[in-house]
């Protein structure tokens, strides 16, 4: 396993975190910028925390990028896929950011019954469990170059 980075570009950080947000923006300028996201994203104001998780693709979306892709799984029944966008759809209603998961191996039926569960949550829950996730993924993602 990677120990954590001293320094990482905005490109490799977009990269990571799924696009260029000022969040990533922030995050380069950093001296351990890994180190330091969770931090950072919990002192950032509400807007840049919500740009930050819009950043990332839906789960099941048709156009991800091939991080994604490989992380999300090859699963295309037509019926899982339907739900996933159904049930993100009425998360983003809710909560007004897009749904993100540490996928970690798990199938998109899995996540989909993660998504299920957690659309039942508060707003500030969601919120804060959507930014930890956000760093899982950048962190498992960095470890597994």
């Amino acid at each position: 396993m990677h120990d954590l980075p001293r320094k990482l570009t905005v490109d490799d950080l977009s990269t990571l975190f799924e696009g260029r947000t000022r969040f990533v923006e922030r995050l380069a300028g950093r001296e351990n910028p890994l180190g330091d996201a969770r931090a950072l994203l919990a002192s950032l104001p509400e807007p840049e925390q919500v740009e930050a998780l819009n950043a990332h693709p839906r789960i099941g979306a048709a156009r991800v990028s091939s991080v994604s892709a490989r992380e999300q799984g090859g699963e295309s029944d037509p019926a899982v896929l339907g739900e996933l966008a159904r049930w993100n759809r009425l998360y983003e209603e809710k909560f007004g950011f897009r749904f993100v998961v540490f996928v970690n191996r798990r199938t998109r039926v899995e996540i989909l019954r993660v998504l299920q569960a957690r659309i039942t949550r508060t707003r500030e829950e969601e919120l804060r469990t959507g930014l930890d996730d956000l760093v899982s993924i950048a962190l498992d993602r960095y470890r597994a170059r």
